[in-house]
Order: structure tokens, then C-alpha cells, then sequence
């Protein structure tokens, strides 16, 4: 099958509400191109040297997505385009993408990664950790911010139970902040190409899908 049929059967298949983002990273851009021309336009990337490659490279009305850990000196090369950025894993580099946003004029949309998974080697904040700093109030001190939701990943087992498990409770953690937020915390990213049905089942409002529209990786 090809990128667009591939990317045409993902998307009829989603429920109304849910959003796809297409992993394209390690994919070269003809292939975002190839799905760009089947109708995707948000697509995900997890490193800053080829998010702003495929941005020189692409359509401008592409919405790009950084999803992998974002290092504090590189969210200036990304700040006067992205589109949403879902690896927010500490208030350090919240305040940094604040300051960024505001040199370039810009609200940058963003989430809050939350680490639910059982291998410690990913990234995100402990849940309360989280809690504790959005109840803090600082936030209102970064205004060219808007957190978006959240976004987490499953721990990388067969064990459906342990999956269905780290995404019911990513759901709770949204519920939780949503109080604190106003009508634009709309969105739980969670659920990748081989467990984004289950995620929908638990309530994600966005998946992240690669290797089911790309294949595997280069």
C-alpha cells in the first residue's frame, strides 16, 4: 500500500473528535509530501535538526508537531513556526518557550508530557510533580503560552492490561488539571501505531501514528 492509502484508511477509521497527527521523523520529506497531497496536515517530528528541514522544505500550511524530548537550546530554532509542541517536561523549559515565543510575537500552543509509563528511560513529569506546579499559579506568569492538554505514553509491553492501565490514567491526570485550565485544555495525546485503538477507547482526543502510514523507520 502506498503513504496516501495507508494514510486515507488511518483516518476513516478515526472517530469523529479525534485528531492524527503523522510521525513522520526519520522519513524523508516526499513521504510527508505524498500525505500531505492525500489531505494530512499535522505532522510530528522528534528531532529539531529535521523539524526545521521539512518546515524549509514543505508546505507552509503544514501544522508541525515537535513530540520528542526538546533540549532548552533548541527551541529558538523552532519557536517562530511550530505548531504545537507536546514534549513540555519541566517548568525550565516552559519559561524558555515563553520567552521565545514572546521575541517572535507568538502564543505557542503546548502540552504537558506526563511519564506514566513503567520504564524510567521516558520522559515526562511524575504526576504530581505536575499537579503541584499547575496548582502553583505560575503559569500565569507565562502569558505567550497556551497549554493545550497533555500527552504521555504507554508502557512498551504485550500486556494490554498494563497499556489500558497507563492511558485510563493519563485520562484521570487531565481530568484532575482540567479545573485550572480554561476551554482551549482540550486534548490527551496518547496511543501510537500499535496501540492508538485502545487509547481512543480510554479517551485520547489525539494520536500519534508513524510506522502504520510510513512503515518502518529509515
Amino acid at each position: 500500500m502506498s503513504v496516501s492509502s495507508k494514510i486515507i484508511a488511518v483516518k476513516q477509521a478515526l472517530p469523529a473528535g479525534v485528531e492524527l497527527v503523522a510521525v513522520s521523523k526519520f522519513h524523508p520529506a516526499e513521504a510527508v509530501r505524498e500525505a500531505y497531497e492525500a489531505g494530512q496536515r499535522i505532522f510530528g517530528e522528534s528531532r529539531v535538526q529535521e523539524l526545521t528541514a521539512k518546515y524549509e522544505a514543505l508546505p507552509k500550511d503544514i501544522e508541525w508537531h515537535m513530540i520528542g524530548h526538546l533540549q532548552t537550546n533548541k527551541v529558538r530554532s523552532i519557536a517562530p513556526f511550530v505548531s504545537l509542541i507536546q514534549s513540555v517536561d519541566s517548568e525550565r523549559l516552559l519559561r524558555l518557550i515563553d520567552s521565545e515565543a514572546a521575541r517572535c510575537s507568538r502564543v505557542i500552543d503546548c502540552l504537558l508530557e506526563v511519564h506514566v509509563a513503567q520504564e524510567q528511560s521516558k520522559s515526562g513529569w511524575e504526576p504530581e510533580a505536575l499537579l503541584d506546579f499547575v496548582r502553583s499559579g505560575a503559569l500565569a506568569t507565562m502569558p505567550n503560552l497556551r497549554i493545550r492538554g497533555i500527552m504521555g505514553m504507554a508502557t512498551n509491553t504485550d500486556d494490554e492490561d498494563v497499556v489500558r492501565r497507563d492511558f485510563k490514567q493519563l485520562l484521570s491526570i487531565k481530568e484532575m488539571l482540567t479545573p485550572h485550565f480554561d476551554s482551549a485544555f482540550d486534548t490527551l495525546s496518547m496511543g501510537m501505531s500499535d496501540d492508538y485503538p485502545l487509547a481512543i477507547e480510554c479517551g485520547s482526543t489525539m494520536v500519534r501514528v508513524g510506522s502504520k502510514i510510513f512503515g518502518e523507520r529509515k
